[in-house]
Formats: C-alpha cells, sequence, structure tokens
C-alpha cells in the first residue's frame, strides 16, 4: 500500500510546493537585469534607459510598490513604459503613487491591453494550450463582450502631466544632455490597435539617436521596425514565458515571437536589416494566475552604448 500511494502523494507533494514557491517566493522576487546594447553612433556619450514594463498591478500589492519607487536611486537617463500597468480597475492610484519618482525623470510609454482591458478568468492549461498552437491576441479590436473596462485615462493624464512622451501610433522625442533622443511607437498590437502606417518611414533624420517602442514584440510590427532602420527596439508581453523549464526555456511567448527570444537582448533581421531587440519579462502577472517559475519579476536598466565601427 506505501508503495501504491507513495508516488504519487509524493509527485502532489513536488507540485504542491511548486506551486507555494512560484507564487509566493518567485512572483514577489524583484530583480533588476543590467545590460549592455551597443547601439549609439561612434562616439556619443552612453546613456541609461530604465524600461518597466507588465507592472499588472493589484490594489494591495505593497511590496512591488516599494520596489518600483526604489528604483529611482538608478537615476536613469530616462524611463520606458512598455504597457500593461494595470490588473485591476482599481489599481491606477497605486501604479502612480509606485512610478511616482520615476516620473521625475524623463520618459515616454506605449499602453498594452490591459491598461485597457482588464483581465478575464481562465483555464490555464486552456491558455497554454492554445498559445502553443500560436492562437494569440484578440482577433480584432475591442474585444469579446463583456471585457472590463480599465480607467487608462488616469493613467494617460498623469504621465502626460509628468512630460513622458505618449507614443501611440506616433512619434516623439527627449532631450537628454544636449542630446535629441527619437522615439516612435505603436499602440498595441495584441489588440490589434498598432497602425504603423501612420508612423512609417524610419528615424527622424535630425535626431542624434532614434530608438522604437510597442507593448507586444509580433513579428509584423519586428519586421517593420526593422526594415525601417531602427538599431533598437524595446517591448515587453511576453513576461519572459512566465513559466520556464530550467534548462529549456519558455514555453510561450503569448504572441508570434519565438520562444528563444522571450526575454532578454537579441537581434532581429529582415529586408537585410538587423535590429537589437529587448523585450522586458516585466514585474507582474494576471491577477488570475499569479506564478512565476524560472523567471523572476524584473526590471531593466539598458546602457546604451557608442558601436564600436
Amino acid at each position: 500500500m506505501r508503495a501504491l500511494y507513495g508516488v504519487p502523494l509524493g509527485i502532489t507533494a513536488v507540485g504542491a510546493a511548486g506551486l507555494v514557491y512560484s507564487v509566493g517566493i518567485e512572483a514577489r522576487s524583484f530583480r533588476l537585469r543590467r545590460i549592455t546594447v551597443p547601439v549609439l553612433p561612434p562616439g556619443m556619450a552612453p546613456l541609461r534607459v530604465l524600461q518597466v514594463s507588465d507592472i499588472h498591478m493589484v490594489s494591495g500589492q505593497r511590496k512591488k510598490q516599494r520596489w518600483l519607487r526604489s528604483l529611482a536611486g538608478l537615476r536613469p537617463d530616462f524611463v520606458i513604459n512598455t504597457g500593461d500597468n494595470l490588473s485591476d480597475p482599481e489599481g491606477v492610484p497605486e501604479v502612480l503613487d509606485a512610478l511616482g519618482p520615476l516620473m521625475e525623470f524623463p520618459g515616454a510609454y506605449v499602453f498594452g491591453s490591459n491598461d485597457y482591458y482588464g483581465p478575464k478568468l481562465r483555464n490555464p492549461a486552456r491558455y497554454l494550450v492554445e498559445k502553443t498552437q500560436r492562437k494569440h491576441g484578440l482577433n480584432g479590436n475591442p474585444p469579446a463582450v463583456g471585457a472590463i473596462h480599465n480607467p487608462w485615462e488616469g493613467l494617460r493624464d498623469a504621465f502626460d502631466g509628468a512630460g513622458w512622451v505618449n507614443l501611440t501610433n506616433t512619434r516623439g522625442s527627449l532631450k537628454i544632455d544636449g542630446m535629441e533622443i527619437g522615439l516612435t511607437g505603436l499602440d498595441d498590437p495584441h489588440i490589434r490597435r498598432d497602425r504603423y502606417a501612420e508612423v512609417a518611414g524610419g528615424p527622424e533624420t535630425g535626431a542624434d539617436f532614434s530608438m522604437a517602442v510597442v507593448h507586444a514584440p509580433y513579428l509584423r510590427v519586428l519586421d517593420a521596425f526593422t526594415t525601417d532602420g531602427y538599431p533598437l527596439i524595446l517591448a515587453g508581453h511576453t513576461h519572459g514565458g512566465q513559466l520556464r523549464i530550467p534548462f529549456y526555456g519558455a514555453l510561450v511567448t503569448n504572441c508570434d515571437l519565438d520562444t528563444d527570444r522571450a526575454r532578454g537582448l537579441s537581434t532581429h533581421d529582415a529586408d537585410d536589416h538587423t535590429s537589437y531587440l529587448h523585450v522586458s519579462a516585466g514585474c507582474g502577472t494576471n491577477r488570475y494566475t499569479p506564478v512565476r517559475f524560472a523567471c523572476p519579476p524584473e526590471a531593466t536598466l539598458l546602457t546604451l552604448a557608442p558601436r564600436t565601427e
């Protein structure tokens, strides 16, 4: 009898321990990733860019709020927020409280689908099956009937009031120590709000450096930015896979990006052009699946350095 019940009980115990760890420990183990990207023109002074993404704030997440506030101590040259700040319609004040110290720095932002619409309770197993079958996005705009509308306008007004550049299907720029940084952004491709035709044409010729920003790194967007000659693309959305298998990696990306590039720095090729792509694993989760495994929540401090050529 011991042999008969010992194995399944052991598997159950391991699974329970893994769940406790992924919910109670790793999902709250916030990290800072530091990387250097050689993308600036030769001779240009390095720039330190803090990327925050996929906060998915739920009311009451005090540790996450304290950690986000602490990032201001890094003193970045500017901040890029790649969206999905919310996972709770009541979370706007807490997002703004958490990001308040960072909003003292120059910055820019795009929104993700969860800024506009609240998440719905879903079967996690069905989610994984759909994503491995390459079923992505909400297949149109607006999303399905019954979606909860989040008060995203409060975020927009506060970000704009702080001087952050709204990159919703538009261009903008930041002045950093006398240098002009060109920025081109898109609304979220995951719910088909991207309008590349409105920003097409490549980097601004008068900028010292230009980069592209989008929430979800869908291939059609990456191809367009790369073909137009942007040396760097910043994105979020994937949560780094959220559940990763050690020595294997992410199972899904929740878009058509390959799992090998679910988080971190990589390159993207299109039409004989190459861009650096950085995908943030983000620092939150959907409120209904608050788990992370082998994929700690993060923000990234990118040091943009001159090319060596």
